[in-house]
């Protein structure tokens, strides 16, 4: 089986992995750091705001069941592409709307998605749009942190809404629970 790798940023890594745990065709959903200057950065490095980091997940996915292009479709669904670094109550650089690309061609299709995505939206989307430098994955209490603290309190208030928001909207692509 041929598999690709999707790196997005969208706010709290939380939301995303969260989300993309739950659509066909992803093996696995990683959250971890990119975009910065410092090497192998903590949370609390990534939360000062000074690294330049984006918090981001990593998405190991089949395209035979689910596109590059369905994957970005999900990613502007599911957060606000529009708030620059901002998303909800989280702010700063690292909350920021980012697609680190993998190749020429996830470039390109990112390129289509976004100036599709520009006439849904009533503001300018803010999106960067970069090849992917250094990626770092997190710590190991940020990896399906949903999955294990679904009562927490972000999660119960910030999560939970944009997990039941991709499956109202997308129900047919989302995993047999």
């Amino acid at each position: 089986m041929t598999t690709e790798i999707a790196t997005l940023g969208g706010g709290c890594f939380w939301c995303l992995e969260a989300v993309y745990q739950e659509l066909k065709g992803v093996q696995q959903v990683e959250s971890g750091y990119a975009g910065g200057l410092l090497v192998n950065p903590t949370y609390e490095d990534v939360c000062s705001g000074k690294t330049g980091h984006a918090e981001v997940v990593r998405i190991t996915f089949d395209p035979a069941v689910v596109s590059y292009r369905g994957i970005l479709e999900i990613f502007f669904t599911i957060h606000d592409p529009t708030t620059l670094n901002r998303q909800g109550n989280d702010s700063g650089t690292q909350y920021r709307s980012v697609i680190f690309y993998h190749s020429p061609e996830q470039q390109d299709i990112a390129r289509h998605v976004i100036a599709e995505m520009a006439n849904v939206w009533d503001a300018p989307l803010v999106t960067e749009l970069s090849p992917l430098p250094a990626y770092y994955k997190a710590e190991a209490y940020h990896q399906n942190y949903f999955r294990q603290n679904p009562l927490q309190g972000y999660c119960a208030f910030v999560v939970a809404p944009k997990v039941a928001k991709f499956r109202k909207v997308f129900s047919e692509k989302a995993k047999e629970s």
